[in-house]
């Protein structure tokens, strides 16, 4: 029997997320926690809270090369995605402290795993291979994973049905997350085929404490020449950086604010931010060949039209255009379009939804 009621468990550094899903899609019912150890009475609590539940379904970051594709869990499954936590070392082992307690509270519903990284398992090799020594690529299985899948996954899907080109394997989208972590994805007939984040979640564009893409020989010569060691360079280019490291804070508002009142390093942050995401978006619609829609998603993606208009300011060339109107009524809280009438781009806002996929998936995968 398909499950009616899915649970959804969305594990972070910082919180705990459950959302009940019903067929509808629409989330009954919903509890935040705070993050770190979730095996507590207050889960416990919240859970039975939320009513009966015929599955669960958990977010996973990391699927590596084994998981294209949710998965039912077992003892098996949990050890291999245990070991790809090097990969991911920041959100795996939250989601599986969150695997562990749920199972424990509800050992007889069937527990299924949705990877970020899954979606992107279809870019060609053309996106997914670095250019580095074959022993690196064949011994160690250094690729381009691209990660927020799932978000990816449902922004593009909805657009497809909005346009009436739900099975149009043409139909060429660029799906923006754009929160405190931020990537692209170029999606063709609904498979990725370039993203912006590559073997983490630390490539592509500028984030709220996350550099982007560097050189990496400056992180070469930060390491040999001036004896930063890999702890100090990792914890500066993910939680030091982007918008803070530019800005002196990682909140979108803040910056866009002290922008407008010309504050220096709040306009070269917002400015830094801009051409990194006009550049990458055209480079997705180059992958393409071309575009047909644009979607923002995100926290940022979703409310700042501020953000949004900038964006579509220096995409003209590519036929993008909003209407001033419908962009600034468009809040996140449901979906709207947002292009100016006959522009050759559809622009939309798409609210982020990423427990509406892994329910979606859950279903699929318990359907046989």
């Amino acid at each position: 029997m398909i499950p009616a009621r899915i649970l959804v468990v969305n594990a972070g550094s910082s919180s705990l997320k459950l959302r009940l899903v019903d067929p509808s899609g629409t989330g009954v019912a919903s509890a935040d926690l705070p993050g770190g150890e979730p095996g507590t009475a207050a889960l416990a609590e919240a859970v039975d809270g939320l009513g009966p539940v015929d599955a669960v379904g958990h977010r996973v970051v990391h699927g590596g090369t084994r998981f294209t594709a949710a998965t039912r869990l077992d003892a098996a499954t949990l050890e291999a995605i245990r070991a790809l936590t090097p990969l991911a070392p920041l959100h795996q082992p939250p989601a599986l402290a969150a695997i562990d307690a749920v199972s424990a509270l509800l050992p007889d519903v069937p527990q299924v795993a949705s990877f970020d990284t899954a979606f992107h398992a279809t870019l060609p090799p053309a996106s997914a291979t670095y250019a580095v020594p074959r022993d690196w690529r064949e011994r160690f299985g250094v690729r381009r994973f691209g990660f927020h899948g799932l978000s990816h996954a449902y922004a593009s899907r909805r657009v497809a049905e909005r346009m009436g080109r739900d099975r149009d394997p043409e139909l060429r989208v660029v799906t923006c997350h754009l929160g405190a972590g931020a990537s692209l994805a170029a999606v063709l007939g609904g498979r990725s085929v370039d993203t912006t984040m590559g073997f983490t979640p630390l490539e592509g564009l500028v984030m709220a404490t996350r550099s982007g893409t560097v050189d990496p020989g400056l992180v070469l010569w930060l390491a040999t020449e001036q004896g930063i060691g890999a702890a100090e360079l990792t914890d500066a280019l993910e939680r030091r950086s982007g918008l803070l490291g530019l800005g002196g804070t990682s909140d979108m508002r803040a910056i866009l604010a002290g922008a407008r009142d010309g504050l220096p390093d709040a306009r070269l942050a917002l400015e830094v931010y801009l051409h990194r995401l006009r550049a990458s978006i055209a480079a997705m619609a180059a992958s393409l060949g071309g575009l047909d829609a644009i979607a923002f998603t995100g926290g940022v993606g979703e409310r700042s039209s501020e953000v949004r208009a900038l964006a579509a300011d220096g995409l003209a060339f590519l036929g993008v255009g909003l209407d001033p109107a419908a962009n600034e009524a468009a809040t996140g809280q449901d979906e709207a379009e947002v292009g100016a009438p006959g522009a050759a781009v559809r622009t939309f806002v798409i609210p982020a939804r990423e427990e509406v996929e892994i329910a979606r998936e859950v279903r699929a995968v318990l359907a046989g």
